[in-house]
């Protein structure tokens, strides 16, 4: 027996890899990525619970925009479960606008955002990593910035004791089958293939969750 109620509430939190082009006229808009394509799949295997779905995701976020909104995004709404994919912008910036965010910085304020949840909230979290894929040539150089932050959300996953979807890992086996492009263009926002993986391995990982929930 899975372990969801009838008008739970799953949101989708993070950066442009989660918003995908939203509407914010629209504020029940999923987008057209990942979050929409999970939340499509399970809408449909259990329509009689009648599951709800929020994305706030929003383009070009670091840890400290969620820290800005957190209130108003996530605490209000009152999730049952949160879905929280941050990070790739924390590097990021550091390379494109000399805009660092340190591991230590980047740790303590995801920390705050997972403890702000607990404390205000019952909702069961899920943390995606963030990922880069090496093409172009220039994001091989992002993995000595990016590599810490994903050890520190696998380490907050494990305090916190949420779920984990390992993104970057997911991502580095399936380039070994294509070339990177085809899940990535840039390396960081996900083809139609792309989002599509991520949908895949975001359920697998829910479905282990609400089954562990229910044990």
């Amino acid at each position: 027996m899975s372990q969801l109620n009838h008008n739970d509430l799953i949101l989708f939190q993070g950066d442009s890899i989660t918003d995908a082009g939203r509407s914010r006229e629209q504020l029940s808009d999923m987008g057209k990525g990942y979050a929409l394509m999970a939340a499509a799949q399970l809408a449909a295997q259990y329509p009689e619970i009648k599951l709800r779905f929020l994305n706030r995701g929003i383009s070009g976020n670091r840890v400290k925009d969620l820290l800005s909104r957190w209130e108003k995004d996530c605490i209000e709404l009152k999730p049952t479960w949160l879905s929280l994919m941050i990070g790739i912008n924390d590097c990021w910036r550091r390379f494109d606008k000399n805009e660092p965010t340190s591991t230590e910085e980047f740790e303590n304020g995801y920390r705050s955002l997972l403890t702000m949840t607990k404390k205000k909230t019952s909702a069961k979290i899920i943390l995606c990593e963030p990922f880069a894929l090496p093409h172009p040539e220039d994001r091989k150089k992002w993995r000595e910035d990016l590599d810490p932050k994903i050890d520190a959300v696998r380490r907050l996953a494990r305090e916190f004791g949420a779920y984990l979807v390992p993104f970057d890992g997911i991502f580095a086996q399936a380039a070994c089958r294509v070339e990177c492009d085809y899940w990535a263009g840039d390396g960081v926002h996900p083809s139609m293939a792309g989002h599509s993986l991520m949908a895949h391995h975001w359920l697998q990982c829910f479905k282990q969750a609400i089954k562990t929930q229910a044990s």
